[in-house]
């Protein structure tokens, strides 16, 4: 079985972790990953702390294995989410939009392991010195909220900036992708738009399928320097690019974009709603059991890594 470094870290089975994505990551999803082996986690996002502290529960009611809550720091109840991480006694956090160091040591001492989120070298070496357990490397083929650096340079650079396990994240689905993450020198791999379309998800089914439909360009960015969201094109992004054209200022587009990404995962408007969506998405083509998902990662990462150790890998392995 292929154990590395971040598992006894985490106490999972396999080096999987599930993306924490705002509105999909709830309590059903992570309970899914975690009880396959995988850490699932529950996205704080800008929800209201008493709902994160639902999904907490939600989580312990489904398993009795580890998990994790993301924390955006962009969010109005950080503070409030923070407290409830440390009387839910979570056992991981990861963290995205901001800088979590002031809250290490408490989480620390509360024994939660802490995972940021970075899109560059030097703020997990910044970060490691705060403490941090372990970093997500997040490349821009990421889907929402990305960084302007590939996952194939980004991950190198932070394995070697840091000391802490690393884990990568953006543009990976499969075994190869798990491998290819080993081979960059992370111990393991975040994985977020495959989970959107795992049975156990809550995300609308016109969200799934928009994935599922999706083809190798139909992710775009949008927003402005700073703020890019990978989605999925549609009516919505269009009207970004006219914005954009008109030079709109960042409070208008920020405007335009409030609110669109419930608008797709719970009410299934694909079209003026935010499909936030890994590059990724053209290669996935079904809806699975979280289960399912992770023991096809599993099994085909293993059964390259073999067939490497015996010199018979020439290029399509699967």
């Amino acid at each position: 079985m292929l154990n590395t470094g971040i598992c006894p870290l985490l106490n999972i089975k396999y080096p999987i972790i599930q993306g924490g994505m705002a509105w999909v990551a709830t309590g059903e999803l992570a309970a899914a990953v975690s009880e396959a082996g995988g850490l699932g986690i529950v996205a704080a996002g800008n929800a209201p702390p008493e709902i994160v502290r639902q999904e907490i529960r939600n989580v312990r009611k489904k398993t009795d294995r580890p998990f994790g809550v993301n924390v955006y720091y962009l969010s109005p109840f950080v503070e409030e989410i923070i407290q409830i991480v440390l009387e839910e006694k979570v056992p991981v956090v990861t963290t995205g939009a901001g800088n979590p160091g002031k809250h290490i040591p408490a989480l620390k001492e509360n024994d939660t392991k802490v995972i940021p989120v970075v899109s560059s070298p030097v703020l997990a070496k910044r970060l490691e010195r705060a403490g941090a357990d372990a970093f997500i490397a997040e490349g821009m083929e990421c889907g929402g909220h990305v960084g302007d650096i590939t996952t194939m340079v980004l991950v190198p650079q932070v394995v070697d900036a840091v000391k802490v396990p690393v884990i990568a994240a953006g543009g990976i689905y499969d075994g190869r992708g798990l491998v290819a993450a080993l081979a960059l020198g992370a111990q393991g791999v975040q994985i977020g738009t495959r989970f959107i379309c795992a049975a156990e998800c809550t995300a609308h089914e016109n969200y799934k399928q928009a994935i599922i439909k999706a083809k190798d360009r139909d992710t775009v960015l949008t927003g402005y320097e700073g703020h890019f969201v990978r989605v999925i094109k549609n009516k919505l992004t269009k009207e970004f690019e006219r914005l954009i054209k008109e030079q709109a200022s960042p409070e208008k587009l920020e405007k335009l974009g409030t609110g669109r990404l419930k608008a797709a995962v719970v009410d299934g408007d694909v079209e003026m709603g935010s499909v936030m969506s890994g590059q990724i998405a053209a290669a996935i083509n079904k809806i699975q059991p979280a289960a399912e998902i992770i023991n096809e990662i599993m099994h085909d990462a293993e059964t390259i890594i073999r067939k490497v150790s015996k010199g018979t890998c020439q290029g399509t392995v699967l």
